[in-house]
């Protein structure tokens, strides 16, 4: 198919027109990032956002593979001399990875089976006139092919090689497997089962000991699970429709009379149905299943990632950061409001030390003598307990905030190369302080320095396929840090690194260059950077900004290749690029339909005019202080029925999860996050939000808390997976819309 009909596919498929996708998958083919395009070329895609432009390159990416495909198939079945016209249009006709291959498995090389045998024993013509069903002598046609020197002892294994024949034939036909597959997209069940004595060591999978249901309604994490089950060798899965419907379905497609012939047919349906059909689509399923299962997952990944990279920053503020720790003291640095380390040393308020006194002392000078701002302080061991000594200061300034920070990933950070490379005579300990401290300054800008794997916002991230979790988690960093824009004269190496266009070796390249000549005086000077040639620099420059160079258009995300259009409308109410800047009153003096060009048109002009009006804006929401409540600090603090504030750290497809102070997460069941049905809880719930739950279970012994955000909430109970026969869903759990449409779509492979 050619690219201009694959063009009117995917615009049919998304809903846009076949203008948009060509003009998109030409950017694309050109090197234009997703989040260049969707900013900068706007004109060109009809202002299709960053999502649209990723399905349009996920699904030329899948139809050139399957052209791929195609091509070695059509060369395979052409060095066997059997390629027909007929057959060929059939293939080029194919729109899908399993016609295809249906189209191709008659031709595929095999290894030796028993049809193989059968017709070496010269069976195939018994076995074509038994097909064509007509009315004969069974036993006096069968008997023809019993010879000894061919291996055929009697008629029964004459029709038996014969039927070995015809379910070949069967297993290949093209109509029978479609319908198979439509059968157990219907009504395919699976089960999973406890493997024979591992009932105590797989006891994690108790849930899925004895379970069934149907499959296309099996919720992701579920399907995942007992993926992960199966893997560690503790459950047994097999997925299958009844096996009567399967029968009934090819005997009407190929049974057509009543003849003896026909009850060899009959048998032929059987077998191949349950000797090769059955076994072949389940593998297809188990595929397909497992493709949408990942992909949700990944997306729930994926969704997570971006609210916690664009979680509001504090901003540059004098801060005083704290490493909690018992025994080994409270790690504590100072950090300037550019983030640098300025000082560090380790305090021992707690058990077993308990030195309150002189830990508070330290604290107090330090607070004076930097003017400090603000007080970060992680949320692991000894976070809650450290909160409440800082709070207790009573000589503490109180226009200090005292604020606690999620610190996943920060130990990562701490031990690995870069942190190394950035603080190579400081030890672990001071490298976690400041990442900590950092992270409440700039989220974004930290975290781009842990592996997202680490930073703890993902479900079942270790069972989906590496690859395609590392391309779409690195496509919302990308995503994130070109919404935001980065200061070109501070960022770092791996900020710098997900720039559209830049990668690691310009980002390096740039670090380099700036540390050798001074900040960046403005966006052009850029090209003087090693590797840094015209493509990259256009694809890169309007997400990096200057904050005080020589052009204030520098420190916006108005593109360089627009300066002259801004220039244009300056000059044309008789003033300057900063006097539009700066007077509102002038800007409204602008009208837009004359700067109206073939190349340039009213979206992205309207774009210049909202960053004139706030240059360099920050997209990410205002910073708002969160306390949780001073009175619980453990576990045992927790009474059922109370209510009490948390953010929420995580969000799956069964629910979210919500830190309340007590250094282990509550969970809140999809069932319980609103009063009303939730099909999907990224819709009500999203990962750094303020929330206020209530209490339903504790279970201090497995340190299992169940939360609610119902306002009636029934006490006493959590919510838990069902267990059972086709107690498929439980209340409230993903819908298989997503199975069934990709379904429809053949998304089959």
């Amino acid at each position: 198919m050619s690219e201009l009909n694959y063009a009117k596919q995917i615009a049919a498929q998304l809903g846009i027109t076949d203008k948009q996708v060509t003009a998109t998958i030409q950017l694309l083919d050109e090197g234009g990032t997703i989040p260049f395009i969707s900013r900068y070329r706007k004109e060109m895609t009809g202002s299709l956002d960053e999502v649209f432009i990723a399905k349009i390159r996920d699904e030329i990416e899948s139809l050139r593979a399957l052209d791929i495909r195609r091509e070695a198939i059509l060369k395979s079945i052409r060095a066997q001399e059997k390629l027909t016209p007929e057959l060929e249009a059939r293939i080029l006709s194919a729109l899908t990875m399993s016609k295809l291959e249906d189209l191709y498995l008659p031709f595929k090389p095999k290894r030796r089976t028993r049809a193989t045998i059968a017709r070496e024993k010269g069976l195939e013509p018994l076995a074509r006139l038994l097909f064509e069903q007509s009315k004969f002598n069974l036993e006096t046609e069968a008997s023809k092919y019993v010879l000894e020197e061919k291996e055929v002892a009697n008629t029964d294994e004459a029709l038996e090689g014969a039927r070995d024949i015809m379910a070949e034939w069967i297993n290949e036909n093209i109509e029978a497997r479609e319908k198979i597959r439509q059968l157990f997209r219907n009504k395919a069940v699976i089960r999973s089962r406890i493997m024979g004595g591992k009932q105590e060591e797989g006891a994690k999978f108790e849930d899925y000991f004895e379970w069934e249901e149907p499959l296309m309604s099996c919720p992701s994490h579920r399907l995942l699970a007992m993926r992960r089950g199966e893997k560690e060798d503790f459950l047994s899965i097999d997925i299958a429709p009844p096996e009567q419907d399967a029968f009934d379905i090819l005997a009407q497609l190929f049974v057509t009379s009543t003849t003896d012939a026909s009850k060899q047919v009959r048998l032929a349906v059987e077998d191949s149905y349950s000797r090769m059909m059955q076994m072949s689509i389940e593998t297809e399923m188990r595929l397909f299943t497992k493709n949408v299962a990942e992909e949700k997952a990944i997306q729930v990944f994926a969704d997570n990632l971006r609210e916690l990279l664009l979680s509001p920053p504090l901003g540059q503020k004098n801060m005083l950061a704290l490493d909690p720790g018992f025994k080994s003291g409270c790690k504590l640095v100072i950090l300037d409001r550019q983030g640098k380390l300025i000082e560090n040393t380790v305090i021992y308020p707690h058990e077993p030390q308990r030195q309150t006194r002189e830990a508070e002392a330290i604290l107090i000078d330090l607070c004076l003598k930097h003017k400090i701002e603000s007080i970060a302080i992680g949320n692991g061991t000894a976070g809650r307990e450290t909160e409440t000594f800082v709070r207790a200061i009573k000589s503490l300034p109180k226009e200090i905030a005292v604020i606690m920070v999620n610190e996943s990933g920060a130990s990562i950070y701490s031990a690995s190369a870069i942190a190394r490379e950035e603080f190579p005579d400081e030890d672990v300990t001071v490298r976690g302080a400041v990442s900590i401290g950092r992270r409440l300054a700039d989220p974004l800008a930290e975290l781009v320095k842990v592996d997202p794997k680490a930073i703890g916002v993902g479900q079942y991230q270790h069972d989906v396929d590496q690859n395609n979790l590392k391309k779409k988690l690195d496509e919302v960093v990308e995503s994130c840090v070109n919404k935001v824009g980065v200061e070109l004269n501070t960022a770092s190496k791996e900020l710098l690194t997900y720039v559209s266009g830049l990668g690691a070796v310009v980002a390096q390249n740039i670090v380099t260059y700036r540390n050798e000549n001074g900040p960046f005086k403005t966006r052009k000077e850029l090209l003087k950077v090693p590797r840094m040639g015209e493509k990259i620099f256009e694809q890169s420059a309007g997400f990096l900004r200057i904050r005080d160079g020589k052009n204030m258009l520098d420190k916006s995300a108005v593109h360089p290749e627009s300066y002259h259009i801004v220039e244009q409308m300056a000059a044309d109410v008789s003033g300057k690029v900063d006097d539009l800047i700066n007077d509102k009153e002038l800007r409204k003096k602008i009208v837009l339909q004359k700067y109206v060009t073939a190349q340039t048109g009213l979206p992205t002009l309207n774009d210049i005019l909202k960053e004139l009006d706030k240059p360099g804006r920050d997209p990410r929401k205002s910073f708002e202080i969160f306390s949780f409540d001073e009175a619980i600090n453990a576990i045992g603090d927790l009474r059922v029925g109370m209510k009490v504030p948390g953010i929420i750290t995580n969000v799956t497809n069964f629910g979210a999860f919500v830190d309340i102070g007590v250094h282990q997460d509550g969970l809140v069941h999809v069932s319980q996050l609103s009063n009303g049905f939730v099909d999907d809880p990224n819709k009500v719930v999203k990962v750094q939000q303020k929330v206020m739950v209530t209490v339903t279970e504790v279970d201090a012994k497995r340190k299992r808390i169940a939360l609610s955000m119902k306002d009636n909430p029934v006490l006493g109970a959590a919510s838990k997976e069902p267990v059972g026969k086709y107690k498929s869903a439980p209340a409230n759990t993903e819908s298989d819309l997503a199975l069934k449409l990709a379904a429809l779509k053949g998304k089959f492979s």
